[in-house]
Formats: C-alpha cells, structure tokens, sequence
C-alpha cells in the first residue's frame, strides 16, 4: 500500500516560490511522460484499477505500474501499487502497438491476465497521458516530490510525499507553506482522475 500526501499548489507562482525556498535541497530533477492502457471494453478501470508507461529523462528508463483502489481523503492518497522495470525500447513499441503488451514477459502484466483475465485476444489501448516534470528534494528527513503536470487542457501544480506517518508529514508542510504565504489546498483528484475527466480540478 502506498500512501502518499498530495498537496495541490495554487498556481504557477507558488510552485515558483516553493521551488525557489527549497532550491538548496533539490536531489534530482526528473521528465517523466506518463500513459496509461485498458482494454476496448475498460476492463481495468471498471475495478478501480489503472495500468500505466512511465518514462523517464527520454526514455532512459521505463516503469509500468498497476495502480489499484485508490483512495484520496484529505490530502492522504492510498493506493496499491506494483511496479517494474521495463526495457524501454520494447515499452515504447507498446505504445505504437498496444496489442505488443499482451505479449511481452512482465510480471505486472502476467497479474493483469490472471486477477482481470485480460489475454492477448482481448487487447490493450493507450488512453493517452500527461507530462510531468518532478523536482526532488530531500528536505527535513523527507523526500519531496514537487510536479508540474501538463495536461492537453492546462497545466497542474502539486507536492507529493511518500510516508507513513502522512498526518504527520501534512501537519509540517502545511506550516512551512502557510510560513511562507505558499497558496495551497488539499489534492481532491489523482492525476490519472484530472487526466480522465479533461478539466483542472
């Protein structure tokens, strides 16, 4: 299970301001281009389930995760998830061809056949995506994420942080972002639900 704090920034001014005061604790800086698959008759997300591409820095990696009911109350995000390396060559050939993934040896992909059924006979479609720059930064014994998501419709701000104790982790970031006038609001909607419903929230 994977929890996570999602903090929605208010705007492109805030993610600047935020940015700027953590600049000295930034790690990395990761491009991510994120797609997402289901069948033809939405097999996956009518159990409340996703399966995503994740590529990064130009296809220097890639990542597929199956994301399962998720849940998202407060600004406290708990979703189970799962994920592995793919090769990203063979990953982007998915994407060309989606049929490609009933196919190729994954053992994310072997769970999508025996938990929904889904065979090669029933196909895979690309749902399409977003791109995502993440900014890392390893602030006060937590690692924060801090996204600028761009949709097709606009363009989305938001912190992340991954913890177990994210009442905690809430509690110190609201402060800091009050402390420096950062306009914030608690994330109400994943970025795959924002993705599907084609507005900002």
């Amino acid at each position: 299970m994977e929890v996570e704090v999602k903090i929605h920034l208010q705007d492109a001014a805030a993610h600047r301001q935020l940015t700027t005061i953590l600049s000295p604790f930034l790690s990395k800086t990761l491009h991510q281009q994120n797609l997402f698959f289901d069948t033809p008759t939405s097999t996956l997300s009518s159990q409340l389930s996703v399966l995503r591409l994740r590529f990064l820095n130009n296809d220097a990696r890639c990542i597929i995760s199956l994301k399962s009911k998720p849940t998202l109350v407060d600004g406290v995000s708990r979703v189970e998830e799962d994920e592995e390396e793919l090769d990203p060559c063979n990953a982007r050939a998915c994407v060309e061809d989606p049929a490609r993934l009933g196919k190729i040896g994954s053992r994310i992909l072997n769970r999508v056949k025996e938990e929904f059924g889904v065979g090669e006979e029933m196909g895979f479609v690309c749902l399409g995506g977003f791109e995502n720059k993440r900014e890392v930064f390893d602030w006060k014994n937590l690692k924060l994420e801090v996204d600028e998501t761009k949709y097709e419709f606009g363009i989305c701000y938001e912190v992340e942080c991954e913890n177990g104790d994210p009442d905690g982790v809430k509690k110190l970031l609201e402060e800091f972002l009050k402390e420096n006038g950062i306009g914030y609001s608690y994330s109400k909607m994943t970025k795959f639900a924002v993705f599907r419903s084609g507005k900002l929230p």
